[in-house]
């Protein structure tokens, strides 16, 4: 007998089959809201590529425009798809950007199919350091003409966030002292005294 004797190896354990992930089901489109991708579709029609539809959903249709066309705009969605009123006008400050958005939320009080519609135009400005008028403002083209609705809105975003409104009849203070010589407190420069 030889001390030589050598172990038999068991056979290699076959690997399982390697599973394949589970099929996804195909996702299917998704499928706007008909009348709100109507309203969408007629701004489209109008003017083709100097708007961008940002979104359509339920109730809600954003549309963001040049400060070269917002009147344009702002007039046919008066005129052509029967809003007649501004809701509210707020303004976001993109110092990274060197811009300032102002956003018109457009409402119908006379279209009951528009009833609980929101119209959202907005538009860009290029972001000026020196807020004062005369002096490289931010500007922008009132809307006062369209909607008489914007009057104090605008005159709000013009003295929270330096945007001048050419065309508006009043541009002047609302809420802050008439001597005001800080920067508009909405910039996200603007620093609290003391801070």
């Amino acid at each position: 007998m030889s001390s030589n004797s050598e172990k038999p190896t068991p056979p290699a354990a076959a690997k399982p089959a390697a599973k394949s992930p589970p099929k996804k089901p195909e996702e299917k489109p998704i499928e706007l809201p008909a009348f709100e991708k109507g309203l969408a579709d007629k701004i489209v029609e109008q003017f083709g590529e100097k708007v961008e539809v940002a979104f359509v959903k339920e109730d809600r249709v954003r549309i963001n425009v040049s400060k070269e066309n917002v009147h344009d705009v702002a007039e046919f969605i008066r005129d052509g798809l029967n809003y007649d009123h501004v809701e509210s006008v707020s303004g976001v400050d993109y110092p990274q950007d060197k811009e300032i958005e102002v956003v018109y939320h457009i409402g119908s009080y006379t279209d009951s199919s528009l009833a609980r519609q929101i119209l959202v135009l907005a538009t860009r400005s290029q972001r000026e350091e020196d807020p004062i008028p005369g002096n490289d403002a931010t500007k922008l083209p009132s809307l006062r003409d369209i909607f008489y609705s914007v009057e104090f809105h605008e005159r709000e975003v013009f003295e929270m966030l330096g945007v001048y409104f050419e065309g508006h009849p009043d541009n002047r203070r609302l809420l802050l002292p008439e001597d005001w010589a800080d920067l508009p407190p909405l910039r996200k420069d603007f620093a609290i005294k003391g801070r």
